[in-house]
């Protein structure tokens, strides 16, 4: 499989998230050729902080391979990831990230901060961003943009003119 062709995994989990009203965010963890993890967004579905994509897809692949190193492992993800995920990628020793979007606003491989290259870590991460970037940002815009046409449509329910 091509670069684009794992990143169209990711873009599936992300329209997991967007079908249950999650910001749309995906996540795969290929090793070896295979995909050993998956995860997209669920912290509202969970009430919980660390419900993030990417986490998702390094817990079921250190569960795969057994170990929490995986050092072999490339991941996909649609979002540039937060500082969160980044530190989780570092601390899990993922090799190579690829992702789709910049994330101005939380960017943590190059658009705010990057801890993923930072030399005084014991671990640096390949990054490769762009893949699928169109895709990957549509699906976020056309979220947020039906979010806010929900709120208005809330507001105006609750005061009406």
């Amino acid at each position: 499989m091509t670069q684009e062709d794992y990143m169209k995994e990711a873009l599936l989990e992300a329209q997991k998230a967007y079908d249950v009203d999650e910001v749309p965010i995906g996540a795969i963890i290929v090793y070896r050729d295979e995909i050993i993890g998956r995860g997209y967004n669920l912290r509202n579905t969970r009430k919980h902080p660390l419900a993030h994509a990417e986490l998702d897809a390094i817990d079921q692949a250190a569960r795969v391979i057994g170990d929490w190193r995986l050092e072999e492992c490339q991941l996909y993800v649609t979002l540039e990831p937060c500082p969160m995920c980044a530190g989780a990628i570092v601390q899990a020793r993922i090799a190579k990230l690829l992702f789709g979007a910049k994330n101005p606003k939380a960017g943590s491989a190059g658009s705010i901060i990057n801890i993923l290259q930072e030399p005084k870590f014991n671990h640096q991460v390949e990054v490769i961003e762009g893949i699928l970037q169109d895709e990957c940002s549509d699906i976020l815009k056309k979220f947020f943009k039906e979010s806010r046409k929900k709120s208005s449509s809330k507001s105006l329910e609750h005061n009406p003119i």
